[in-house]
């Protein structure tokens, strides 16, 4: 038993990173119907470029709002280069091609800057594990999982009380009706692009100083966290909570009862299942269009 809880408090944590990337893609989803699949890269260089600040010599907890800084002005020139062309020309799949090129273009520019070696990120925190219900917690973890909430709630408090979140709500509910109330939709957008960035680069350094950090970091946590949003729903902030803990703890738990060489099935499966029986996600809601 206290193993299983062990297992569940580290899935919990890692669940948790998957969700705030999901949240991610739930952003520029929201506002423009297209997808950043270069949310892992923005983790990537948040990681990066947060460790090259605190080499430097800046604390960490003022290493995070330079960082979170960075990320939206990343995430504003991937929206500017990649997107907005491919929204103009009506291009159904431009956004995708361009945002993977971006991606991967953004990795070969970590490689050479950083280089190809993972790096060890010095850990605020100590990192001697606590005693919490007979399992060992690391403090790191529990700050994951505190930082990754406060990260959503505060998105979500933003979007539902500013007067520039409830432009983003009303671009989502109503794109054109948005433009003719007066809304710069286009702005929006690239608003909800660099929020999206944002909150992958914050999750880059939330989760480095417990995994190594290196220019490969972000490629199979963006996958893993895009299953996470189809699992939960891209509709559905809670959904994306959910199907992120699910997934984490999957991982952990088959990691160890079975192999680490299957961790990555459990999740997988449910992907595929949840897009057989129910598309638009566990708590996702499919649109009605009246043609």
């Amino acid at each position: 038993m206290q193993i299983f809880t062990q297992l569940v408090f580290s899935g919990v944590a890692l669940g948790m990173i998957y969700a705030v990337i999901a949240f991610g893609y739930q952003l520029t989803f929201a506002t423009s119907d297209t997808l950043n699949f270069g949310q892992g890269d923005a983790l990537m260089l948040g990681a990066l470029v947060g460790l090259s600040l605190v080499g430097w010599g800046v604390n960490y907890w003022l290493m995070i709002p330079l960082v979170c800084l960075f990320g939206v002005v990343q995430g504003a020139v991937v929206e500017r280069i990649g997107v907005r062309p491919a929204i103009k020309m009506k291009s159904e799949f431009g956004w995708i091609m361009s945002t993977i090129a971006l991606g991967i273009i953004f990795k070969n520019v970590a490689e050479n800057v950083w280089g190809r070696d993972d790096l060890k990120f010095p850990s605020p925190l100590p990192e001697s594990p606590m005693k919490f219900l007979g399992a060992n917690i690391l403090p790191m973890e529990v700050l994951v999982v505190v930082g990754a909430v406060m990260m959503m709630v505060a998105v979500e408090v933003f979007n539902r009380r500013s007067i520039y979140g409830k432009a983003v709500v009303a671009t989502f509910n109503d794109r054109d009706a948005a433009k003719l109330m007066g809304i710069n939709t286009g702005l929006v957008i690239t608003f909800s692009y660099g929020l999206s960035s944002l909150t992958a680069a914050f999750a880059g350094v939330l989760i480095a100083p417990l995994t190594l950090t290196g220019a490969t970091m972000g490629a199979v946590l963006g996958l893993k966290a895009f299953a996470v949003a189809i699992i939960g729903g891209l509709t559905s902030g809670m959904g994306i909570i959910v199907g992120g803990i699910i997934l984490g703890v999957a991982e952990t738990t088959t990691g160890f009862y079975l192999s680490t060489g299957y961790k990555d099935v459990p999740g997988l499966v449910l992907l595929l299942i949840v897009l057989a029986v129910k598309p638009a996600g566990l708590f996702g809601k499919s649109a009605i269009k009246k043609v």
